[in-house]
């Protein structure tokens, strides 16, 4: 087998903790396979920060079809140059960017969440944009779980400020994770690769919800669709977020949904700061509706420090950083490299987005 053969394999077994999702994804392939191919890379910053590439993952993705070339600009200028010419963007473009690109096929998004990639210009267009989904689950499933454990485990309410304060007390009022359950909203990539590693690791009972249909998995005890949410949130220990930003997901985490949670239990979101009701959260947290939460993500974001969040007991709060880590550049252009290998071939890409839905 060939080394790009293999990295291609070992990408896709690494996404397929959630492989029930297939069934239920958008389909979009270019037929007849283009001739040529030009990509990009792009970002609607003011300043230009291209992403880096070794030489090595440029000749992989220029090796995926018969003329296939990755030119990543230098500065704004010149990604303004090249944006008439490409067939293919991988980044995030701008109204104005769209309407220079004439050519433009395909948006290969470097985000799971496309709620700040999609505008309506693009919604419009016959773009198809296609984004990162099960790319980020594994560390960000890592950075939820490890969250759920700082909060049951003492580390936010009394070993962390005891560190800052060279004090020792020991906390006995701790939480045992092991068959608790789990309630998640959201079983796309990173809300599957939780319950996999909730369910594997704690043997939690995992509930979950999702708006589209799909086989529920062995490590999911229940999958039903987003009207039963309020019934399933009582019955929770940890209700994780992992649903995208839409319209409809706006503020759904609110008052009513912290009041009718167990007040044992945690709330930890790492999805969107928009899905909660922030001033909501706080007067839970405060008035001890919830035993506790974890957030990676606010709205705004950088959180002003002006936000009562910060004064909540039993809060951690991240910044927006449970996707990082240096695997995850291997696995973005893996993907990047899959898709344009599809696309050259006139087969279905992955992980294409329903523009109109917004995920």
């Amino acid at each position: 087998m060939s080394g790009l053969e293999s990295s291609r394999r070992m990408f896709l077994a690494s996404t397929a903790v959630a492989p029930v999702l297939a069934a239920t994804e958008e389909i979009v392939e270019f037929f007849p396979p283009p001739e040529r191919i030009r990509i990009t890379a792009a970002t609607t910053r003011t300043v230009v920060r291209p992403p880096r590439y070794a030489a090595e993952e440029v000749k992989r993705i220029e090796s995926q079809g018969k003329d296939v070339r990755l030119i990543v600009p230098g500065n704004a200028g010149e990604l303004n140059r090249l944006l008439p010419e490409v067939d293919v963007i991988f980044g995030s473009i701008d109204a104005d960017m769209l309407a220079r690109a004439k050519n433009l096929k395909w948006l290969q998004a470097i985000e799971a969440g496309v709620d700040r990639v999609l505008f309506p210009e693009l919604v419009k267009s016959d773009v198809v944009v296609t984004n990162m989904k099960r790319v980020f689950a594994p560390v960000v499933s890592e950075s939820a779980i490890a969250m759920m454990l700082c909060l049951s485990r003492g580390y936010v309410s009394n070993y962390f400020p005891q560190f800052q304060q060279r004090k020792w007390h020991r906390e006995r009022d701790l939480v045992e994770s092991d068959s608790k359950t789990m309630g998640i909203v959201g079983q796309g990539g990173i809300g599957s690769a939780v319950a996999y590693r909730a369910h594997g690791g704690f043997r939690m009972r995992i509930l979950a919800t999702d708006t589209k249909p799909m086989p529920k998995p062995a490590f999911v005890d229940t999958l039903r669709e987003p009207e039963w949410f309020m019934e399933m949130v009582p019955q929770v220990d940890v209700l994780v977020s992992c649903v995208p930003s839409t319209p409809k997901t706006v503020n759904m985490f609110n008052e009513d949904v912290f009041r009718s949670m167990k007040k044992s239990a945690y709330f930890i979101n790492v999805s969107r700061g928009t899905v909660v009701d922030q001033e909501a959260l706080a007067r839970a947290l405060k008035e001890g509706w919830i035993a506790g939460a974890g957030l990676d993500v606010t709205e705004p974001e950088p959180l002003p420090p002006s936000s009562e969040l910060w004064d909540c007991p039993n809060l951690m709060i991240t910044a927006h950083s449970a996707g990082f880590a240096p695997e995850r550049h291997g696995r973005l252009v893996d993907l990047l490299t899959e898709n344009v290998r599809r696309y050259s071939n006139g087969l279905p890409l992955m992980n294409v987005v329903d523009k109109e839905r917004g995920y």
